[in-house]
């Protein structure tokens, strides 16, 4: 993936860059990343998939990695983004999905992904094989973990051969922070030790060269680390430059290479701007968006109860509520609260456990309706200041404009302004 490439070649040249990795499947986040990158005039944008979302048994969200191409560039076309400019990455990939399988089983079913994400298009490849099969030791040894991924990255650059393009980057690391935040308070967070580093990109080194992968190699881009930053339900760990000086140093002599950030999502503006300066320059953010998308939404709710007349409110919020505690499979082993906490944990927690149920059919229909109403009845200027600020500046410069789907993504262009403004204009020292 060349511009990937040449962004990571320029930041070890010492110039400013970053990169911000998009991690969702939400339609309005995908379309506010969309028109956020034409607004600041990015060179390009990066979506990515986990192995969860999409893989080729469908994954949650029922896409495999075509279908998630596809996705992408169907809202590309409506937006007017040419194709060229989207980077797509795979993330997590390796047996995580299978876990319950043997360890043959399910590197058999992480293969078969990884070989679908590279024959559909996707070209940054995270190989992850950190988590334990069904009779593997735990933890599973560094060892095994490098063979595992040489295997994976052998499965994609044969799926490239056949379908040719531009070969794949990749991503290593074994230290990976839980996809979608902590479940369980935070405690003792420790950033990744220096040496614990560099042995792991040293021992994959060695294993692609004894594999005669040498030509990927020099394709591997970065290599996932705990920088100390991570949120759970309720809070936020910020990034501590000083904590991660010894560990920012340590990528530095390492050619080709910069960390990728993981749970970089409530991070403040000069948080994240100080982690591309540290050479954290690929910044994850999934729950974050989705979290913002909520809360536009809970905003648009608010300004119905106010604007339309009782009979006609679509009350998204009521809805959502009742079908999360109608299907509670995609939170309960996250929320542990009971009564008005559960109630306060389903809606706002930070680890955004909600972003599951937004397809659910019953959903996706209280929240047409609540476009449709307030589309057909647009609230006056007031009422959008007082629950959506951020939206109204968008809305008052001419970057939104009052159709609530215009609305919603201005908010969600909020958070991706923060990243943005990370990623570039800031000299490396």
């Amino acid at each position: 993936m060349q511009v990937l490439s040449e962004l990571i070649a320029r930041h070890k040249q010492g110039h400013a860059g970053g990169v911000t990795s998009i991690c969702s499947a939400h339609p309005l986040v995908i379309e506010a990343g969309l028109r956020h990158a034409q607004r600041t005039g990015q060179a390009f944008v990066l979506f990515e998939a986990t192995c969860n979302q999409v893989n080729q048994d469908g994954g949650y969200t029922g896409m495999k990695p075509a279908d998630f191409v596809a996705f992408v560039h169907a809202i590309a076309d409506r937006v007017g983004f040419d194709h060229a400019r989207i980077a797509l990455g795979g993330d997590h990939l390796g047996p995580n999905p299978w876990t319950s399988l043997d360890a043959t089983a399910a590197m058999d079913k992480a293969e078969a992904m990884v070989a679908a994400y590279v024959a559909a298009g996707f070209r940054k490849i995270h190989l992850d094989c950190s988590m334990a099969c069904s009779g593997d030791p735990e933890p599973l040894p560094e060892a095994e973990i490098v063979r595992r991924a040489v295997r994976l990255c052998r499965t994609a650059e044969a799926a490239h051969a056949r379908v040719g393009g531009e070969p794949p980057v990749y991503v290593i690391g074994t230290e990976v922070p839980v996809p979608g935040g902590a479940t369980e308070a935070i405690e003792g967070l420790a950033v990744t030790a220096p040496q614990a580093a560099l042995a792991t990109i040293e021992a994959h080194r060695q294993a692609f060269v004894a594999a005669g992968l040498d030509a990927a190699w020099q394709r591997v881009i970065a290599s996932v680390v705990q920088p100390g930053v991570e949120f759970d339900h309720h809070d936020v760990v910020d990034y501590e430059p000083p904590k991660a000086r010894e560990l920012s140093h340590a990528i530095t002599g390492v050619p080709g290479m910069v960390f990728e950030a993981h749970s970089t999502d409530y991070q403040t503006r000069d948080a994240l701007a100080a982690l591309v300066r540290d050479h954290f320059a690929i910044l994850k953010v999934g729950p974050g968006l989705t979290f913002a998308l909520r809360e536009a939404l809970w905003a648009l709710d608010a300004i119905e109860q106010e604007w339309i007349e009782d009979a006609r409110r679509a009350r998204l919020r009521e809805v959502v509520l009742a079908r999360m505690r109608e299907q509670p499979g995609h939170w309960q082993r996250y929320y542990h609260g009971e009564g008005h906490a559960l109630t306060i944990d389903l809606q706002y927690s930070l680890s955004d456990r909600i972003r599951y149920y937004w397809p659910d059919p019953v959903i996706e229909q209280a929240c047409q309706r609540l476009f449709d109403n307030l589309r057909t009845n647009p609230p006056p200027l007031p009422l959008i200041s007082q629950f959506l600020p951020h939206a109204l500046h968008a809305l008052r410069t001419g970057a939104a404009t009052s159709d609530p789907r215009s609305l919603t993504m201005a908010h969600i262009s909020a958070a991706l302004d923060d990243y943005h403004h990370a990623c570039h204009d800031h000299d490396i020292h």
